[in-house]
């Protein structure tokens, strides 16, 4: 009798204890995902931020702080009574690799789970459909990690961006699809190779999510991450607190809508579109155009050849009629295209990443003067146009917090 008890009994008792570890598990990441977005707590606050008893925190936090996961830091200030112990991420154990590849210039990062940055360092890469990008990236990210000093097993995960039609759930990038050869996935080969979990976003996406959690979008639930670069330009989309993302990941290609029937081939193939007008390296070309043209300037004694973004924003900030008309030009452009994006989505605020945004109110400026004239009144009256406090920081940040909520995703 005891032992058909016992056989029928066992699978129910490993059912409901499998249960047990799965809420305890979730309630883990839960508390982690906690203290990595709000900092330091004290076992009082995480029990009402979680919903659940000062025993059941207390035990966590014992078996996390084992774990090493979870470090004491000290005592919370408190007006009265016994002062309570505040709690933190550990900050010395693991890390996660942020790598942001674009077609221009690499950077990668290292950052400890308090979202400093430990180590960085520019990798010899420049981002092009070719089979052999994919090796000079594995080859690009472990010279790196041996010049970090960094052991790898201390890596909990590679956070990868990349301009382009990006899907996160596959790991392709559709607009250079030759570097992942046959349909593979890029986040499965770089996986296999190192042995560490990768996750991929779209440059701009990863922004968006920096400027989300430390930036001027922190506590705002609908906000615009504009990316103004070199090659091109990038919509992030924050709505309702989430990333926008579609359902391929491909949400936010403001750049390639049409603006000129008529205008310049873009790189997609197609004809006029909003990248070919508002991109940087479109208004170094124009500007060494009107140079030669003969137009007035300040760069006109430089070297055309030698001209680059920091030399117009330089002359522009010195009165430079002909660098502040282009500025000009470029961000009445976007706002253009920015107004159809407000009318669909309604953002609080609209914020500028990108090497144009160095050029501040002479870029923000026309933006918001193209969407008053654009956009219905009522869109304009609670929305704000601000250039980033983060600057490059904000995708290297945002890569950082991506990595984490995926590593902390209930499931």
């Amino acid at each position: 009798m005891s032992e058909m008890y016992k056989f029928v009994s066992d699978p129910e008792v490993l059912e409901k204890e499998s249960i047990v570890d799965l809420k305890k598990n979730r309630l883990k990441k839960k508390l982690l995902q906690r203290l990595y977005t709000g900092g330091n707590y004290t076992i009082a606050q995480l029990t009402k931020h979680l919903h659940t008893s000062v025993p059941s925190v207390t035990s966590l936090i014992e078996e996390l702080i084992d774990e090493k996961w979870v470090i004491e830091v000290g005592m919370a200030d408190v007006q009265l009574g016994r002062k309570p112990i505040l709690y933190s991420l550990n900050p010395h154990e693991r890390y996660i690799l942020a790598l942001d590849i674009t077609t221009y210039y690499s950077k990668a990062a290292i950052l400890n789970l308090q979202n400093k940055v430990v180590y960085m360092e520019d990798i010899d890469l420049f981002l092009e459909d070719s089979p052999s990008i994919f090796d000079a990236l594995v080859g690009g990210i472990r010279s790196f990690l041996a010049n970090s000093k960094l052991d790898s097993s201390q890596l909990i995960a590679i956070a990868l961006s990349m301009p382009g039609l990006i899907n996160p759930k596959n790991g392709l990038n559709y607009t250079y699809p030759k570097i992942a050869p046959y349909g593979k996935s890029l986040v499965a080969m770089i996986k296999s190779r190192l042995q560490i979990p990768v996750y991929i976003i779209n440059d701009t996406q990863a922004t968006i999510l920096g400027e989300h959690h430390f930036g001027l979008a922190k506590g705002m639930q609908h906000v615009f991450s504009v990316n103004m670069d070199w090659g091109g330009v990038g919509l992030g989309v924050l709505t309702n607190g989430h990333i926008l993302q579609g359902e391929s990941g491909f949400a936010g290609e403001l750049g390639h809508i049409q603006v000129r029937p008529d205008g310049e081939l873009c790189h997609c193939g197609k004809v006029g579109c909003l990248d070919t007008v508002t991109k940087a390296s479109y208004l170094i070309k124009r500007i060494k155009e009107l140079l030669k043209e003969g137009k007035v300037s300040q760069l006109a004694n430089k070297n055309i050849e030698q001209i680059d973004i920091e030399m117009v924003i330089d002359v522009a900030n010195r009165g430079d009629a002909l660098a502040i008309d282009l500025l000009h030009d470029i961000g009445r452009e976007m706002g253009k295209g920015l107004s159809m994006a407000v009318h669909l989505l309604n953002p609080k605020s609209i914020i500028i990443n990108g090497v144009l945004a160095k050029a501040g109110k002479f870029i923000s400026n026309p933006i918001e003067q193209a969407i008053y004239k654009f956009c219905l009144a009522d869109y304009k009256e609670n929305l704000s146009i601000e250039i980033s406090e983060l600057g490059e920081s904000a995708k290297i940040l945002g890569l950082q917090a991506y990595a984490m909520e995926k590593i902390l995703a209930e499931d």
